[in-house]
């Protein structure tokens, strides 16, 4: 029978072999591949990125237990388990984090949906629970037209039932339910419509038109009516321009016209026409109105406070540890 001590070096051959510089090297230019494959992907957390970030972690676990200089010195130890905090939670915060683009009419209750979501594979569900109005949206300009800022006014209820109010824009974030809603600077116009089918319940929506200023030459848009084959064309036309270039506030145009296709039939709508009823083969489509829409941000990132805490606690152990080499001995050594 073999004593114990025998079987010690083979263990010890296995740790030293993770905690080797050479495989730090590896695991590092590995995950330098890992992130440009996510940045070119889809799917922006794949495995590889989370394969290369727990080998870095085992590499940073090893060396820690293996090397008896960063146990005999505290600010290097300190060191070294806040750097292996930081890999294990950016592993953690690219499986859990959430990113999105939203659009809401003013006036209207966001719902959960969105126009561009990035998430991980294993982040929590609930934005549907951080629920929110857009109660208007004011965006000053300065000539040229360049915008100077967004501030969008959001109402919403509280744990306790109370109505709250904010304004949010660029930096200014509306927290609910731990996800982050920034107003960014798409906006643009929302054609109001009703829909009665000939068969089944009305409907009332909105038709968002592509983002303004930025398409401004392509303000239309074609979508499929619940019960309807044919689909529906709809644009805004307008003369005045609702970002003046001497500078001013974003606003509807005072004067304009909506025109609605579906097949070889077509309306045009003035805008102090006020609701107009259109009949259409599957049913009656209403014109309600034009109002704007506003853009937001959407993120929830759990581990960004633990990682800002760690970060610090890294950098406060290394300049401990330097402090202490350089005052080991008289400066005029």
């Amino acid at each position: 029978m073999q004593r114990a001590d025998q079987l010690m070096p083979a263990g010890r051959g296995i740790l030293p072999m993770l905690a080797s510089l050479k495989l730090t090297l590896a695991t590092f230019v590995f995950l330098g591949v890992s992130i440009v494959l996510a940045y070119f992907n889809e799917v922006r957390t794949s495995p590889w990125l989370i394969l290369s970030l727990s080998l870095l972690s085992l590499n940073l676990l090893a060396a820690i237990a293996t090397n008896r200089h960063f146990r005999r010195q505290a600010p290097l130890m300190i060191f070294h388990l806040a750097l292996l905090a930081i890999v294990i939670l950016i592993a953690i915060g690219r499986l859990t984090y959430f990113k999105g683009r939203a659009e809401v009419v003013e006036g209207e209750s966001f719902t959960g949906e969105f126009v561009e979501v990035d998430a991980g594979p294993w982040h929590p569900s609930g934005v549907e629970q951080a629920a929110f109005t857009n109660l208007g949206t004011r965006i000053r300009y300065a000539p040229g037209p360049v915008r100077l800022g967004t501030e969008n006014n959001v109402g919403w209820v509280d744990e306790s039932g109370k109505l709250q109010q904010a304004v949010i824009g660029d930096h200014t974030p509306l927290i609910r339910n731990h996800y982050r809603f920034y107003a960014n600077w798409t906006k643009g116009f929302a054609l109001m419509f009703g829909w009665q089918p000939a068969q089944g319940e009305p409907m009332r929506g909105s038709v968002n038109l592509p983002s303004y200023p930025a398409n401004a030459l392509t303000q239309a848009r074609q979508w499929s009516l619940p019960g309807s084959a044919e689909p529906v064309w709809a644009a805004l036309q307008f003369d005045d321009e609702p970002v003046p270039e001497g500078g001013g506030e974003f606003r509807l145009p005072a004067r304009y016209v909506v025109v609605v296709r579906q097949g070889e039939q077509r309306w045009e709508i003035p805008g102090d026409r006020g609701i107009v009823h259109l009949d259409l083969p599957g049913g009656r489509l209403t014109y309600l109105g034009l109002r704007t829409w506003m853009g937001y941000q959407v993120a929830w990132d759990r581990t960004m406070h633990w990682l800002l805490a760690a970060a610090t606690i890294a950098v406060l152990a290394l300049g401990w540890h330097f402090w202490r080499k350089f005052t080991a001995r008289p400066w005029n050594d």
